[in-house]
């Protein structure tokens, strides 16, 4: 005890054991959940047989990874996801920040309150609901616009299996379901934002344009590269539920991704150790986005994650 006690570090662990102890949930729960499961990477380099278990299955060492690249649909798959991904960093980052800054802008407080509740609230809604809500409006036979279309003349149109139309659709339901929960981040940060900033920018004559642009913007700039790199980071999840919910086989030229051809290759086809490998594969790169980006950001004067 006397040893403790001598040792600053110690005694500090100790002065702050109640905190410690309140992590200690947290920290289990990512081991258990998180790291342990690591364990069955070993699947990517293995024959997998449910049989045998992922020790007594044989190494094959990268013969995986090279079905994977071999396939004819993996060119396919990549340029879906890197397309859908860009497409969702693009379109839906800005209208949050568009959203948030219109949000800040409001004085009367029960319209931003009401605003704020009907953006947000489709975020509680599941794509199951989402998918439903899209085809109530674009079955070909019975949805609203179609027989719309068609009652005036126009004739049939058929939204959700046209290949031209599946990414829009993708995107505008995503943008409909996730952009006011991506404006909360937004408002947050720009809450932050010291109020004498804006004081002074109206001592020096800018009216409420300058003062978005030479005060809010930048107020933001550090929220909007950490949430960009995160984004990056994450290029190759290009939104497993939504695009395997509202997908066909019509689609399947722009629409298949990786996380679809994966739950495909390895729960309907119990080819488990190539859907391993490519779990694998797109940790990769991911984790090699995330540090590229994180040094640019640096580089040009962001903070960065770290």
């Amino acid at each position: 005890m006397n040893a403790i006690r001598l040792n600053p570090k110690w005694r500090s662990v100790f002065r702050f054991r109640w905190f410690y102890l309140m992590m200690l949930p947290g920290i289990a729960y990512y081991v258990l959940f998180h790291y342990v499961p690591m364990g069955g990477l070993a699947i990517a380099f293995k024959s997998y047989n449910l049989m045998k278990g992922i020790w007594g299955s044989p190494w094959v060492g990268f013969d995986n990874f090279k079905v994977l690249f071999d396939t004819p649909d993996f060119p396919i798959i990549m340029r879906n996801t890197i397309i859908i991904s860009l497409y969702r960093i693009l379109f839906n980052m800005l209208p949050d920040i568009m959203l948030a800054l219109a949000l800040n802008e409001i004085r009367v407080r029960w319209f931003k309150k009401i605003v704020q509740t009907v953006t947000y609230g489709p975020y509680f809604l599941s794509w199951i609901i989402v998918f439903g809500l899209t085809f109530a409006f674009l079955a070909p036979n019975s949805g609203l616009v179609s027989t719309w279309f068609r009652d005036n003349g126009l004739g049939s149109i058929d939204l959700l299996t046209n290949k031209d139309f599946f990414r829009p659709l993708i995107i505008l339901t995503d943008l409909w379901k996730n952009t006011g929960f991506g404006a909360i981040i937004y408002l947050a940060a720009l809450a932050s934002i010291n109020p004498e900033l804006y004081e002074a920018a109206v001592v020096d004559g800018a009216g409420r344009w300058r003062q978005m642009w030479h005060v809010t913007l930048p107020g933001i700039r550090d929220v909007v590269v950490l949430l960009l790199i995160l984004r990056l980071g994450s290029i190759l999840d290009a939104g497993f539920e939504q695009i395997y919910i509202f997908e066909n086989a019509r689609v399947y030229e722009v629409g298949d991704i990786i996380d679809t051809w994966v739950f495909r290759r390895g729960i309907e086809q119990l080819d488990f150790s190539v859907a391993a490998a490519t779990g694998f594969f797109k940790s990769i790169i991911g984790f090699t986005l995330v540090i590229t980006a994180n040094k640019i950001a640096k580089k040009f004067g962001g903070s960065g994650i770290w």
